[in-house]
């Protein structure tokens, strides 16, 4: 794959991860000692390009002013804020051990304050921006490291996490959505590091 050699994970080992032509793990970002058992199995190894892409939602429904709730909330923070910050924490010494690491979250628009017009999805909305803080603390933390740190947001695509939102006209199938955000994430450096970026390119405001 490129020259890389990818590890993928899932909290579940199924069919699809066994499928892909790279190694593979089972990883609970919601777990510290899921995170704790995978980072042993490394054994030290530099990583160069670390990709947080795991993500949950609720139904839109269900995350509405009138209905989110603590259990909510706290399921879905697990996942998209508090999971990529616990695991590159966990994986610093092997990000440091490599020259010039790279971080990638993968957020969502939704997570941008500026450009909030909509409303609603508050444990969802609010998990993306607070990680996209978390990935720009990092980004000022690691920058005298050579680490650049990226915010990814993938746009709308085919997937099972929300399937409504799979048949609006914007949404595209995941293969090209994952090498559009591929393409962007490699092309950034230290001066453009802790910033958001869209899969087309364009920078996006907070």
């Amino acid at each position: 794959m490129q020259g890389y050699e990818v590890i993928a994970t899932d909290y579940i080992v199924g069919d699809g991860l066994k499928s892909l032509e790279c190694r593979h793990a089972q990883l609970n970002i919601r777990s510290p000692e899921s995170i704790s058992n995978f980072v042993s199995s490394l054994s030290g190894q530099p990583i160069d390009m670390l990709l947080n892409v795991a993500g949950t939602m609720a139904r839109h429904e269900d995350d509405a002013l009138g209905s989110v709730n603590k259990a909510t909330l706290t399921r879905i923070f697990e996942t998209n804020t508090f999971g990529p910050l616990l695991l590159t924490q966990a994986l610093l010494p092997n990000l440091l051990d490599a020259s010039g690491a790279m971080i990638g979250i993968v957020s969502s628009r939704v997570g941008s304050i500026a450009d909030s017009s909509t409303g609603g999805i508050y444990a969802y909305r609010a998990s993306k921006a607070a990680v996209n803080s978390i990935g720009k603390s990092l980004a000022m933390d690691l920058k005298d490291k050579g680490v650049v740190v990226s915010l990814l947001h993938p746009g709308i695509f085919k997937t099972g996490l929300y399937s409504t939102d799979a048949d609006t006209a914007e949404a595209i199938m995941p293969d090209e959505a994952a090498t559009k955000l591929w393409k962007v994430w490699k092309s950034k450096d230290m001066e453009d590091t802790g910033k958001f970026w869209h899969r087309e390119g364009q920078e996006l405001p907070w």
